[in-house]
């Protein structure tokens, strides 16, 4: 066995955005599992935007690879329950190798558990039937609780938590309309995963491009996005309208992460959200993850199986594409839950 290849931060300031230099890859020894551990081999890599803010809040110990949820393999297990051989979720981060058990590192609510890949794709633990999963369950279902016939609006539609999102609204029976980027998005939004609209945040006309697709208002609005999206939305609200609040990737690479910005835009709804009842709320997967994670794997798990939810997934290859990886996906040039496969994903031969 090799050595341990991993990512980590660059020493010094870390820039608003990350460029191609705020990361570095450095080797150290491959971890001996000690008693109550296990060694993991890293096969999948999950890229999300709320990574850059463990970056830039530098939350995870110095020096350590950059944190990320990942599938991995069990090479060697000291740790009860866990054989050579069993596929997990744990957080390994952009790093070939990791242990989980005792005395680990890891934000508290991402516990390691193991997979079943007879009942799907392995990968999806660090998606659809994951936290982002979960993400989207929350929001969408436990928060904005949309009827039949009500109109639900979600941006970064094609994205990994609003892909999901806007499906489970169909689920409802809501009417669902769906806010992405070039085309190629909002095709897929309509025509696979059964949005019943979708339009382009890119468009010169996206406020009546939006209030066209909308003419009976909107009820519920599923944020990822904000900036001049959110601008788009905010006159459309009906009355009693729901907003859950999940992420605004438009302002993550502004000097304090967004926050001037996002209080602008709040003070900025205030008016219409008073006279209106609008309700917002922000959704957070960790304050759900205890008690709803069971349910919402009940749940979404059988609709996955049946297609009935279907979940694009934007897989690059290869250790060394990670930072490039991650730069694509906070820009907005993936096309669907961002991956990447660091090595072999043996679990195929077991998947029905």
């Amino acid at each position: 066995m090799t050595g341990n290849q991993y990512w980590t931060l660059a020493d010094g300031p870390l820039p608003s955005f990350p460029q191609a230099d705020t990361f570095v890859r450095k080797e150290r020894e491959v971890p001996t599992p000690g008693p109550g551990q296990a060694l993991t081999r890293t096969i999948y890599v999950s890229l999300d935007p709320y990574q850059w803010y463990y970056a830039r809040e530098r939350i995870a110990p110095d020096g350590a690879p950059c944190h990320a949820r990942t599938v991995s393999q069990v090479i060697k297990s000291k740790l009860n329950g866990y054989a050579p051989g069993d596929f997990v979720f744990d957080t390994n981060g952009w790093a070939e190798y990791g242990l989980i058990g005792e005395g680990v590192w890891r934000p508290a609510y991402m516990v390691p558990r193991k997979l079943d890949p007879s009942v799907g794709r392995i990968s999806h633990a660090v998606g659809v039937l994951g936290m982002l999963g979960l993400t989207a369950y929350a929001g969408m279902d436990l928060m904005a609780s949309p009827k039949s016939g009500e109109t639900v609006v979600v941006s970064a539609a094609s994205g990994g938590v609003g892909q999901i999102a806007g499906q489970l609204a169909k689920q409802r029976g809501a009417r669902v309309v769906g806010i992405a980027g070039r085309d190629a998005k909002c095709r897929f939004v309509t025509q696979d995963l059964g949005f019943d609209a979708c339009v382009s945040h890119l468009s010169p006309t996206l406020k009546a491009d939006l209030a066209a697709v909308c003419p009976a208002g909107i009820d519920v609005y599923f944020e990822n996005v904000g900036g001049k999206v959110f601008e788009a939305v905010l006159p459309l609200f009906n009355q009693d309208a729901r907003m859950t609040i999940c992420g605004t990737i438009s302002t993550y690479g502004d000097e304090d992460g967004g926050v001037a910005k996002r209080a602008a835009l709040m003070k900025l709804a205030e008016p219409i959200f008073k006279t209106r009842n609008v309700t917002a709320k922000n959704v957070e997967a960790r304050d759900f993850a205890e008690e709803y994670l069971d349910e919402m794997l009940a749940y979404v798990g059988p609709l996955v199986a049946a297609g009935r939810v279907k979940y694009r997934e934007d897989i690059r290859t290869g250790l060394d594409t990670i930072p490039t990886a991650f730069i694509d996906m906070m820009r907005g040039n993936n096309f669907g839950k961002m991956l990447v496969r660091v090595s072999s994903d043996m679990s195929d031969a077991v998947q029905t």
